[in-house]
């Protein structure tokens, strides 16, 4: 999924003990720490120009540090999540205030990953956290022909509101419940 996120505080709705069996052993899904850039960093090279393009728009060289950190950061406006398996980042999903929505969200899974319900885990877990701090009204960017995010959406919000535009679907719908 591609778009942006609301912010929650640091130590807010803790996700430990959120984990899925996988082939291979278990995913939890925890927030993001400051001592996860060398980790985010190994994540993002190891994604396909593909993957980089459907999450970020465009291909990417080696991320700088201060979007590394962007990426990670937890506070009043922004939220980021990460999926983990043992010591290997497999997804990413970050959230933060909107201007037009309560809250917009971007979610990645490494290519290996996808398939197995990782990224709806992540926009779950993100939706639940943001909605403990107000958020009604949800809005994400896809690019149009990222069919099986598209799919996903409609599953999960059959009544949001996508709008295309430049090659991209905007969408907009309520927090999930």
């Amino acid at each position: 999924m591609c778009g942006n996120t609301l912010g929650v505080p640091v130590g807010v709705t803790a996700v430990s003990g959120d984990v899925t069996a996988v082939p291979g052993g278990a995913v939890e899904i925890r927030p993001a720490r400051p001592d996860d850039e060398e980790g985010i960093r190994r994540f993002l090279g190891g994604l396909s120009p593909r993957t980089q393009a459907r999450r970020f728009f465009a291909g990417m060289g080696r991320p700088s540090a201060g979007f590394v950190r962007t990426l990670l950061a937890v506070n009043e406006r922004r939220d980021a999540l990460l999926a983990v398996h043992g010591n290997l980042l497999v997804g990413h999903a970050m959230s933060y205030r909107g201007e037009e929505t309560d809250v917009e969200i971007a979610v990645v899974v490494g290519d290996e990953w996808q398939g197995m319900g990782l990224g709806s885990r992540l926009v779950r877990t993100l939706m639940r956290r943001a909605e403990s701090r107000g958020a009604r009204t949800v809005g994400m960017d896809v690019l149009g022909d990222n069919r099986e995010v598209l799919s996903m959406v409609r599953r999960a919000w059959p009544e949001a509101t996508m709008r295309v535009s430049s090659g991209t679907v905007e969408v907009t719908a309520k927090v999930l419940r």
